[in-house]
C-alpha cells in the first residue's frame, strides 16, 4: 500500500519508522528541516510533490489545530478512493469534516506519546478504533495495532470524547493544578519527583493539544467531581477527622483495585 504520513513529528516519524519496511511511505511536511528525521520513505516538502506518488491512505498526524487544515491541502492531490485517517487525541470537527469530505476515512486514537511510552515496547498501551469508520480503514490500523501489541478498543466519536474527558481531563487538570502551586525543593522526596516529571512531561506537550483536550465539553464534568472531592478532603482535614479520613483513604484504595 502508498501511505502518505502528513507531518514528519514525533508521531508521523513513528508511524513512518514501523510502516516503511512493509509499505511504500512518503512523509509530507512544509519544513524541510523535519524531514531530516524520516528515513526509508520518500519525503515531500511541497503538496504537488503527492500527485505522483498517488497514495492509497494518507495518514494525518499533524498537530490537533492543524488536522482538518492538513487534510483540506492535500485532498486536491489525492484521489477519491484514497482513505483518509486521523490518529488526533481530540475529534472536534471530525464527524462533520468526515461527512462532507466524500473519501472514505478511519479514525483511530493510538493512547499514548512520545512523552511518556517507550514507543519500543508498548504490549501495556492502548489504542481505540473509531466505529463509525469505513471497513477496509478499521482491518488495516486493527491490523497495525495488533502487530505492536496494543489492546484494541472500538468506541463511536461521541464514546471517545467521553472517555478522552476522563482519561485526559483529569490528570491534565490534576497535574497542572499541582505544578501551579509547586515551589522549589532542595531536596525534594521521591513521591515530589516524580510528579516533577509528570508536570514536566506534560508541559513539554503542544499548548494548542493541552487546551483543546481541556476545552472537551465533557471536561467540566470531571473537574466538578474533582473539585468536590477536594472540598471533601479539605473539611476531612480541617476537622482533623481520623474516622473519616480512614474512610476516604478506604474509597481512594477500592477506586484503585
Amino acid at each position: 500500500m502508498k501511505i502518505l504520513i502528513l507531518g514528519a513529528g514525533k508521531m508521523g516519524s513513528f508511524f513512518c519508522d514501523i510502516l516503511s519496511f512493509t509499505h511504500d511511505v512518503a512523509v509530507y511536511d512544509p519544513d524541510p528541516q523535519r524531514l531530516r528525521f524520516t528515513f526509508n520513505c520518500q519525503r515531500f516538502s511541497s503538496l504537488d510533490e503527492v500527485d505522483a506518488f498517488d497514495p492509497d491512505m494518507v495518514i494525518n498526524a499533524a498537530t490537533v489545530k492543524f488536522t482538518i487544515p492538513a487534510f483540506e491541502d492535500v485532498m486536491p492531490h489525492v484521489r477519491q478512493t484514497c482513505i483518509l485517517s486521523d490518529i488526533a487525541s481530540v475529534k472536534t470537527g471530525l464527524p462533520e469534516f468526515y461527512a462532507s469530505c466524500g473519501h472514505p476515512f478511519v479514525s483511530t486514537h493510538p493512547m499514548f506519546g512520545p512523552t511518556f511510552a517507550s514507543l519500543s515496547n508498548l504490549s501495556s498501551e492502548n489504542a481505540i478504533i473509531i466505529s463509525e469508520s469505513d471497513h477496509l480503514g478499521k482491518v488495516f490500523f486493527k491490523d497495525l495495532y495488533n502487530s505492536l501489541h496494543l489492546h484494541i478498543e472500538e468506541y463511536s466519536f461521541e464514546q471517545h470524547d467521553l472517555t478522552i474527558a476522563y482519561s485526559l481531563s483529569i490528570p491534565f487538570a490534576s497535574t497542572l493544578v499541582f505544578a501551579s502551586v509547586m515551589k522549589h525543593q532542595d531536596a525534594p522526596g521521591t513521591t515530589f519527583k516524580r510528579h516533577m516529571a509528570i508536570a514536566r512531561g506534560l508541559m513539554g506537550e503542544d499548548d494548542y493539544l493541552l487546551s483543546e483536550i481541556l476545552f472537551n465539553p465533557n471536561s467540566l464534568d470531571q473537574l466538578s467531581h474533582i473539585q468536590e472531592k477536594l472540598t471533601e478532603l479539605e473539611g476531612i482535614i480541617a476537622r482533623r477527622d481520623s474516622d473519616e479520613m480512614r474512610q476516604f483513604l478506604s474509597r481512594v484504595r477500592d477506586n484503585l483495585k
